[in-house]
């Protein structure tokens, strides 16, 4: 499954990445790591970090209410990079991915990977994910596409809603949007309950209409980036996500990003509280014949008014 969270997320409905529940007993660190590393998680979130810190900026740019200053705008970029990256990542990642497994599911995910069509659905992954944030958007808008027929069309569309890629990646974008803020109220010794509450009410809000927004570009991206798999592939590869095993590697696969992203901004909007905090100190301590200190309350980011740019 193609999984790429250039986006903000984070990125509900199939399953909170804030509130990661496992679908029975799970299985060990150590074998979860088995198929996390076959799956080449590793490579394809890695891949989307980059990006990641000029798109929390670009959230706070576009909340009208926040207003922030260049100086805390700055303190948003320096916090996203701390907060964004595959050591904070990994740990819940893995954690959550134990959680949600079952033996009967690493046997036949494993297998499945082991395979030569598992191969190259991994292989196509990695190269979806590194293939850079303006070849995605184009591939998204439709403006770069691969030949296709209705009938392959219409096995996409079954493979989009077999991965839940559309909803995954809203559940992301929303759910690490409320990260942050969540984030940004404990590092600003604010109450989080309350904001946590308002993040979760917006963003339920704005859910729908995402899911609405994202899906045709999900297809056009799924679509493309196994441009190399035959019909055949991709039938055989829609089995596989359809059956028993595969539906609970969907389940273990998601809530593995939702709660590598989750942890990733709640690490970004603790940093960006602690920054804030201190520059309304700062602002404070100018001498009186300056501009009145600007107010360090964390926006309310968790709405987003736009669809991502980019899926995982």
């Amino acid at each position: 499954m193609v999984r790429r969270l250039a986006a903000l997320m984070v990125i509900g409905g199939f399953l909170s990445a804030g509130a990661v529940h496992a679908a029975g007993p799970g299985v060990d660190m150590d074998t979860a790591a088995t198929i996390y590393q076959a799956a080449e998680v590793r490579e394809q979130v890695r891949a989307s970090l980059p990006t990641m810190p000029g798109q929390i900026r670009q959230m706070f740019e576009r909340d009208a209410s926040a207003k922030l200053s260049p100086e805390q705008l700055a303190a948003v970029t320096a916090a996203a990079e701390r907060g964004f990256r595959i050591d904070v990542f990994e740990a819940p990642a893995l954690s959550a991915f134990a959680q949600n497994l079952d033996a009967t599911t690493v046997v036949k995910a494993e297998a499945f990977l082991a395979s030569d069509l598992g191969k190259r659905m991994v292989a196509d992954d990695v190269a979806s994910a590194t293939m850079g944030q303006e070849k995605i958007e184009k591939v998204m808008n439709g403006e770069l596409s691969a030949p296709s027929t209705p009938k392959r069309d219409a096995v996409v569309e079954k493979l989009e809603k077999a991965s839940k890629s559309t909803e995954s990646t809203v559940d992301v974008f929303l759910s690490m949007g409320q990260a942050v803020a969540v984030g940004t109220a404990i590092g600003s010794g604010l109450d989080q309950s309350s904001i946590a509450e308002r993040a979760k009410k917006n963003g339920d809000a704005g859910r729908a209409e995402l899911e609405d927004s994202m899906r045709v570009p999900m297809r056009r991206f799924l679509a493309y980036s196994y441009r190399d798999l035959s019909d055949s592939d991709l039938k055989h590869l829609l089995s596989f996500l359809q059956s028993a095993a595969g539906v609970r590697y969907v389940t273990a696969y998601n809530a593995s990003m939702g709660a590598g992203f989750d942890a990733m901004g709640k690490r970004t909007g603790e940093r960006l509280g602690e920054s804030l905090r201190e520059l309304a100190q700062a602002k404070l301590e100018q001498p009186a014949r300056n501009s009145p200190p600007q107010d360090a309350l964390p926006p309310d980011i968790a709405a987003p008014q736009a669809a991502p740019p980019s899926p995982r």
